[in-house]
């Protein structure tokens, strides 16, 4: 990845033995397989057995996760939020795990839409969960800094699963609850 770097950057125009740039291929390697980690991570790996018996059948809401993610497009980054909600039917999941599985999934090239449909489908697979809502917000640099660089525009996906999807009061609750 180093020398694919320095290709880059010569083909940019730019002279690899300045100062500035000596090392650039080599923390650009560094810093793009950090990026892009969630390609090594499972989601077994990430949810570690953290799951616990719970009678609870009442929304479980983690809001504002912060997110960031590579347009697998551009590879230019969309920076966000995601909402995670779910309804557990016998198990919950560990807290952190929530955030922990949006990470995983933010840190591949992705677009939008699919990672809120993988983060959604793997809380119900891992929880059995009776429905899941998942809503991100995130301002994508393939928008504002090339193209049409609109400054202002946010996208908003959403994936309803389940209870979420079948009953009314459920999203309705869901998302006045992310937007209080």
């Amino acid at each position: 990845m180093k020398d694919a770097f320095a290709n880059i950057i010569e083909a940019c125009g730019e002279d690899l033995q300045r100062d500035g740039l000596q090392d650039t291929p080599e923390r650009a390697a560094k810093a793009f397989k950090y990026l892009t980690r969630g390609y090594q991570q499972t989601l077994d790996e990430v949810v570690n057995g953290a799951l616990f018996e719970s009678d609870n059948s009442e929304m479980v809401l983690v809001k504002d996760i912060e997110l960031y993610s590579l347009c697998e497009h551009h590879l230019l980054p969309f920076i966000g939020k995601a909402h995670v909600a779910y309804i557990p039917s016998g198990k919950v999941i560990g807290l952190s795990k929530i955030a922990r599985i949006v990470d995983m999934y933010a840190r591949r090239l992705q677009i939008q839409e699919n990672m809120t449909k993988q983060i959604a489908d793997s809380i119900m697979e891992v929880t059995g969960a009776a429905g899941v809502g998942v809503v991100i917000e995130a301002k994508h640099m393939c928008m504002m800094m090339r193209g049409v660089e609109k400054q202002n525009g946010v996208m908003k996906t959403s994936m309803m699963t389940g209870l979420f999807r079948s009953n009314q009061a459920t999203r309705s609750e869901f998302l006045s609850l992310i937007n209080c």
